[in-house]
């Protein structure tokens, strides 16, 4: 009986549910930072959203979740985005699922919502390989075993009330996100099962049942309506929760995300799938305990439950001292001592493990917030400084932090201390003392890095982070925080290759071909080193090796080898290592800087191998090709590499300069989004064409300032929706349907051999509908679906050609398959024949 009390009661508070009232005036100041600390303390509650890449988060309902209701919130991310497209540089793989990965973590910021990923590493397992349209090949890549024991692992530790994926298991859907959608179900049930993955209750984890699982609704499906949003900015962030949720959604850059929407109402639909909760579902936290009054009536035992909603008592009265910190400092120290009693009564009292499991994690979650609260309350500022972001192996440098008391209240026994590496040396916790109001303290360490230390990963914890503690009515309140960008352990000499991969055209092997070693100096002493190249047999250099001379740190030298392959070279895969060999030591592994404002900075460690490949690639004498880059792909330099006679074009060449010194010019993929300049002297390229050049025009998604009316020359309309028209496998089968065309016979013979070991995929954006006057010329499909016939089009236009592509040629050529040059080098030189 007062079981179904309790969940009607519950009932009664979620309908009535909205954003907490909060007592600084409108003329007043917001003080985000203490408001974002104190508002989670109204409610127990735990929601966890999965998705398969970053940017999957369903920003504004979890904005609102995490923000408008102070829910503990989360988003779960399989993959790194490793195999997405980058709008805003040329990064691809794992140096672009770096990118996204740090996205994430501000786009987390904004909204309060902690960010984690399945993947651990880089080339992980579970590794974005590209568009999937199942979810049992999405599995099969990635291993689903691997897969789900991470999944169950991650429930497991973070105990969710609700788990919601993104997306539903549909056709319409990427096959990563139905992937990540079946896993979830399937781990309702299995997460609360000890037979499932007992190791890991044998490492210490404890089984957990989420106590309802929804997916994304229409109006069809839906069981539940949450109101995101009023319609009416939350007076603290000035923004509806749906207009928050775009602002984190603008730190996706790398993907174009971000939109600017209206202050306007909002409703979020979901339908219950799953759930263990008592009751008739009517609401999104129905049956489930929001805050600790309703832990009170749950757990029946009457000397705990008066103390459970004293401790609700003292949260409600921390929040409605906002935005008083000195009111609210004492406050949640107290409260902090209530949470210890109440954990150490809850472990003697008779609740049953599932019940105590519950309450103790609650509790927990609750003293970890209430620690943000005080620190925050006691208007303790920390700045820490380096002499160095970047450290080597052996170095000693200067750790600096700066702690202000900007408050009111005098705060007492204040300490500060590092958090490193065990094996890293460093003075221990070195205490400030007491600090009044508006005084400073600061306090220097001196660090020494191991000699064996381990080199900076992108994913790993930060290894220098500034820790500061203070004391309060018995109550110790701890705060780490890292400093303003990454601290990273670098080789002293990163070695990098110009060009990283090379081709060599076997119909015209060249005498020399000119590779560049670029050496940069991460030590913070003066080195000389000796740079040379690891050839394979019958390979020479001019000169064999080169010595170079670094007096600082972050200096370059650059070296040119001039490298001659035998001139009976054959087809076949060799690579060549660059490398730098100083004090003894050789360095051979290339440190890829990642740095853009929106994120930190951030460095990927790979060999420094040129992977080459030599095959046969005929060109036509004297074809010259101007191509407009897009900052998107490298395709220009690898066809550079090869031989051919490229110049990339400038906004002054679009706009005045003489294009029909070209034979064929070509655009890189989505210029028509990145090149304003190629947007507005599109007519001019048109011209070109109608004149007697060869325009070619790689993809561009439909929003891409692409018009189905003129960008081409006649009309040409690239399909929507964009998961449709696509053909994901890259072994599927092509026919060339026009065999005998000049398109596949010069200057390469083009055979079913040179649609062999692509990668990622065969292409995307097909266009759906082009006019009558353009050819096409080959056909693929997907398993079991129909055939796309407009993978390449071309049509005459005046006295010149115009070509377009949606195949991703730009990945075979970035990944060296010799039919991709051939293919491609045969749609460059159709004008030259």
């Amino acid at each position: 009986m007062k079981k179904a009390l309790y969940v009607l009661l519950s009932a009664l508070l979620v309908v009535s549910l909205i954003p907490v009232s909060i007592t600084a005036s409108d003329n007043e100041k917001h003080d985000v930072e203490l408001w974002n600390a104190v508002k989670p303390l109204e409610t127990t509650v735990t929601f966890l959203n999965t998705g398969a890449h970053p940017d999957d988060e369903r920003s504004d309902l979890l904005a609102y979740l995490s923000r408008g209701l102070g829910v503990k919130t989360a988003s779960l991310i399989a993959n790194r985005g490793e195999g997405g497209q980058n709008e805003i540089g040329s990064e691809l793989g794992n140096g672009l699922g770096v990118i996204r990965s740090n996205e994430m973590i501000e786009a987390s910021e904004i909204t309060g919502v902690k960010a984690y990923h399945l993947s651990e590493t880089t080339s992980d397992a579970i590794y974005d390989f590209g568009f999937s349209k199942s979810p049992e090949e999405t599995l099969d890549k990635w291993g689903e075993e691997v897969t789900y024991e991470r999944l169950i692992r991650f429930i497991r530790t973070y105990q969710p009330d609700i788990v919601m994926p993104s997306f539903r298991n549909v056709d319409s859907q990427h096959g990563h996100h139905r992937a990540i959608s079946v896993l979830s179900e399937k781990a309702f049930e299995d997460a609360a099962d000890p037979t499932v993955f007992p190791e890991q209750l044998e490492e210490g984890l404890s089984v957990w049942q989420t106590k309802k699982f929804y997916l994304p609704a229409d109006g069809d499906t839906a069981t539940t309506t949450v109101e995101v949003s009023d319609g009416k900015p939350d007076p603290v962030y000035g923004m509806t929760y749906p207009q928050l949720g775009e602002e984190s959604r603008y730190m996706h850059k790398s993907q174009g995300m971000g939109n600017d929407i209206p202050a306007e109402p909002k409703e979020y639909q979901l339908e219950l799938v799953k759930s263990v909760v008592d009751g008739e579902e009517e609401q999104l936290f129905s049956g489930i305990p929001y805050d600790f009054n309703d832990w009170a009536d749950l757990v029946q035992e009457k000397g705990l439950s008066k103390q459970l909603e004293k401790l609700q008592a003292e949260l409600d009265h921390i929040i409605a001292s906002y935005p008083d910190r000195e009111a609210i400092l004492p406050l949640s120290q107290q409260a902090q001592k209530t949470v210890k009693k109440l954990a150490d009564k809850a472990e003697k009292a008779k609740l049953g493990e599932a019940l105590e499991n519950d309450l103790l994690h609650k509790l927990e979650l609750k003293e970890e917030q209430l620690q943000e609260v005080s620190f925050i309350s006691s208007s303790l500022t920390v700045e820490t400084s380096i002499d160095s972001h970047v450290l080597t192996q052996g170095e000693e440098t200067e750790v600096t932090m700066t702690v202000t008391n900007e408050g009111t209240t005098k705060i007492k026994h204040v300490e500060a201390s590092l958090v490193t590496p065990e094996s890293w040396q460093h003075e221990g916790v070195q205490s400030l003392k007491h600090l009044k109001p508006g005084e400073t303290a600061a306090v220097s360490f001196s660090v020494t890095v191991p000699e064996d230390a381990a080199y900076y990963h992108p994913y790993e914890e930060a290894v220098v982070q500034a820790k500061v503690a203070f004391k309060e009515k018995g109550v110790i309140t701890e705060n780490i925080s890292e400093l303003d960008n990454t601290v990273s352990v670098l080789p002293e000499l990163s070695v990098t290759t110009d060009p990283e991969n090379l081709v060599i055209n076997t119909a015209d092997v060249q005498e020399e071909i000119p590779v560049a070693v670029q050496v940069k100096n991460y030590d913070e002493e003066a080195k000389n080193a000796v740079v040379s190249l690891n050839l394979p047999d019958g390979w020479e250099s001019d000169p064999a090796e080169k010595e170079v001379t670094f007096s600082d740190r972050y200096e370059e030298q650059r070296v040119t080898f001039q490298v001659s392959p035998p001139q009976d070279l054959q087809a076949e895969e060799l690579s060549l290592t660059a490398q730098a060999e100083a004090d003894g030591e050789v360095y051979d592994t290339t440190v890829q800087e990642i740095k853009y404002d929106h994120i930190n900075d951030a460095y990927l460690q790979y060999p420094a191998t040129i992977d080459t490949v030599a095959f046969e690639l005929l060109m036509p004498e004297g074809l010259k090709v101007g191509y407009i880059e897009s900052g998107f792909d490298k395709v220009a330099d690898y066809l550079a590499n090869a031989g051919m006679d490229i110049t990339k074009l400038s906004e002054e060449d679009l706009a005045t300069g003489n294009l029909s010194q070209y034979d064929t010019i070509v655009t890189g993929i989505r210029a028509y989004l990145s090149r304003e300049d190629l947007r507005e002297h599109n007519d001019r390229l048109l011209e070109y064409t109608e004149n007697g050049g060869h325009f070619v025009v790689q993809y561009n998604k439909p929003w891409d300032n692409w018009k189905t009316e003129g960008t081409a020359p006649y009309p040409l309309e690239i399909g929507q929706p964009s998961i449709e028209w696509r053909v994901t496998d890259e072994d599927a089968e092509v026919t060339m349907t026009q065999p005998d065309h000049a398109l596949f016979n010069f200057p390469n013979k083009i055979t079913d051999n040179d649609w062999d070991n692509w990668v990622q995929e065969r292409g995307l954006y097909y266009p759906m509908n082009w006019d009558e006057n353009y050819e096409t010329f080959v056909s693929m499909a997907d398993p079991g679906e129909e055939p796309f016939d407009g993978g390449i089009l071309l049509t005459e236009y005046g006295e010149g050609t115009y070509m377009y592509s949606n195949l991703v040629f730009y990945r075979q050529i970035d990944n060296q398959v010799p039919g991709g040059y051939r293919i491609f080098t045969n749609m460059i030189s159709y004008g030259a024949q």
